[in-house]
């Protein structure tokens, strides 16, 4: 028995070098599964041509064996190939299968009936659409690794403490933020809800700002949160006014101070010659492009001598903004 297992090890080690791994990466793939040491090396080389022929890179694969070895231990058709044709009738394109795996190769190892089904159960009883599942799970495949019982309720359960229990608006936040599930309550997204209401934000500005923005929830409240609001603070905005600003617009809170929000600002008041306080009434301000966007619009209502709000300005595409200020012969 001992020599067989023996046998298999040098097969495979052979069968990982036939395929340009080297060494130490075939050391890591047997420490991390133990199994492949007695595996057959016709059922790896099964496994492996599969993954090639559902669409995975041959580049690619050596990445995705290195991730969950025992990918080349599984049965084929009792395992992987369910996994595969059921993840394939909740994707509505051809890749979004093969990137999941690529990304979370350990899917393919869980069951169907035990993991995948009542994941999916769980998430249509939140008021997901049949449709929407599909873009949950492929999008962060490692929600099938998670327990239902011990994880995901918890975050549920946290999401319907803030006031997100209705209107199916729980669900709502997953579809935008699939990954929101896989952070602590405790040590994350408490945390962060505190900090929020710290800076003025009220129950409703809070669930306002979780539907539409959920992805503020799952960041550092201390390292990236903090040092946006002490540079608003720095800049003139009060209290009240940061919070609307978060509120019209969440992603000022983890945008890049010194790509993003500085040059803006600047701009704003250095060469507009506005006040800072124009963008609290108009805080998507921060969502469009200094030179695409802010610069030229500006150098073509400067050179007519017009005045108008932020939102006047921006709040339109680019033809409705020629016609609304008289500019289609000068962009012609």
């Amino acid at each position: 028995m001992e020599t067989s297992s023996t046998h298999n090890g040098s097969s495979m080690m052979w069968f990982f070098k036939d395929r340009g791994l080297d060494d130490n990466s075939i050391q890591g793939i047997f420490r991390r599964c133990k199994r492949l040491e007695s595996v057959n090396k016709e059922r790896a080389n099964e496994n492996w041509e599969y993954l090639r022929s559902i669409g995975i890179q041959e580049r690619k694969i050596p990445s995705v064996v290195s991730k969950c070895p025992k990918i080349l231990a599984l049965s084929l058709n009792e395992k992987i190939v369910p996994m595969v044709e059921c993840l394939r009738t909740l994707g509505t394109k051809p890749h979004e299968v093969t990137s999941a795996i690529a990304k979370f190769p350990h899917i393919l190892s869980h069951s169907v009936e035990e993991k995948l089904c009542p994941l999916l159960a769980f998430f249509q009883a939140l008021g997901i659409p049949e449709k929407q599942l599909g873009k949950v799970i492929l999008l962060n495949p490692r929600l099938i690794s998670y327990s239902i019982e011990t994880k995901l309720k918890e975050i549920v359960d946290f999401l319907a403490s803030l006031g997100l229990n209705k209107d199916g608006m729980i669900g709502k936040v997953i579809v935008k933020d699939p990954f929101i599930m896989g952070y602590s309550v405790d040590k994350r997204l408490r945390p962060t809800s505190e900090f929020l209401r710290s800076i003025g934000l009220s129950e409703l500005d809070l669930q306002a700002v979780a539907v539409n923005f959920p992805a503020i929830l799952s960041r550092d409240a201390k390292k990236v949160l903090m040092p946006n609001y002490d540079f608003l603070k720095k800049c003139g905005f009060q209290d009240k006014q940061i919070a609307a600003l978060v509120v019209g617009f969440p992603p000022i809170l983890i945008k890049s101070i010194q790509n993003s929000l500085e040059p803006r600002i600047g701009f704003l008041v250095d060469v507009m010659g506005r006040q800072v306080d124009e963008v609290v009434d108009y805080p998507c301000f921060f969502r469009h492009g200094l030179k695409r966007r802010l610069e030229l619009r500006h150098k073509l209502l400067k050179q007519q001598n017009l005045d108008c709000s932020l939102s006047e300005m921006l709040d339109c595409n680019q033809k409705k903004f020629h016609m609304k200020f008289g500019l289609l012969k000068l962009s012609n």
